[in-house]
């Protein structure tokens, strides 16, 4: 019974081993179950970050690709600026350019206007109508008031001068009416000087003519004026029996 007793307890024993032993497999196998899990899902993980690691590569490539492109982009829009930019310095060089002409044009027409506004110069005068002038103690300059024709305005009738424009040749030409008995006559000054002296004695009252014309070179700014002398007489009325007249033959 003893024996049966030691028999027994040793199967207990041996039994109790083998179950732990049993137990420690099991152990032993979840946990590598567990890290081989583990393994697949780090592999997997891997894979995973390859993948984006070569998308991520991929866009990068792309991105420079996309940068060098904007390079390329930048570059030729710097160059079409730098073209646009020269083509409106030289747009406003030849507007600057052409403006210029245009203030040069201007200018020519005003000159050729004013220049084809002096040229045209002519004027018809008569002297008065209260009939008879003179005779006065010394020369009287004569004043044509009543002016019928004063192309240019080269006639002035508060003086009685006309004064030239432009270098030029003019035709002056002068009509003498007297009544009275005695001398009848003017004197022609250019300037300060005397041209030309026309009379005629009148034994007789009553109506009398005389002509006479000249053509002089003249200055601008030269001045033709007539002149009464002393003692001398001259008539005229709403007839126009005296006048004085000119015009602008040509420039020189």
């Amino acid at each position: 019974m003893r024996a049966v007793g030691l028999l027994l307890l040793l199967l207990a024993l041996c039994g109790s081993g083998a179950q732990g032993e049993l137990q420690e497999t099991e152990t032993t196998k979840t946990t590598t179950a567990d890290i081989w899990a583990e393994v697949r899902a780090l592999r997997d993980m891997v894979v995973e970050l390859k993948v984006e690691l070569r998308n991520v590569q991929a866009a990068v490539t792309d991105s420079e690709s996309q940068v060098e492109e904007l390079k390329a982009e930048l570059m030729v829009t710097n160059v079409y600026v730098e073209l646009l930019q020269r083509e409106n310095s030289e747009l406003q060089t030849r507007l600057s350019s052409s403006e210029s002409e245009l203030l040069i044009s201007k200018t020519r027409i005003e000159t050729l206007e004013r220049e084809n506004t002096e040229r045209k110069v002519a004027f018809y005068t008569g002297l008065t109508n209260s009939r008879h002038v003179g005779p006065f103690n010394t020369d009287i300059t004569l004043k044509y008031i009543k002016v019928f024709t004063n192309v240019g305005d080269a006639y002035n009738p508060s003086t009685g001068f006309f004064t030239a424009p432009v270098r030029g040749v003019y035709y002056f030409q002068f009509t003498m009416g007297g009544y009275q008995t005695g001398n009848m006559g003017v004197y022609v000054y250019k300037n300060n000087q005397r041209i030309m002296y026309n009379l005629e004695y009148k034994e007789e009252a009553g109506h009398d003519y005389m002509t006479n014309s000249v053509v002089l070179e003249l200055m601008a700014g030269d001045e033709i004026h007539l002149v009464l002398p002393k003692g001398f007489s001259l008539f005229d009325s709403a007839d126009n029996e005296s006048t004085f007249s000119g015009s602008l033959l040509f420039t020189l």
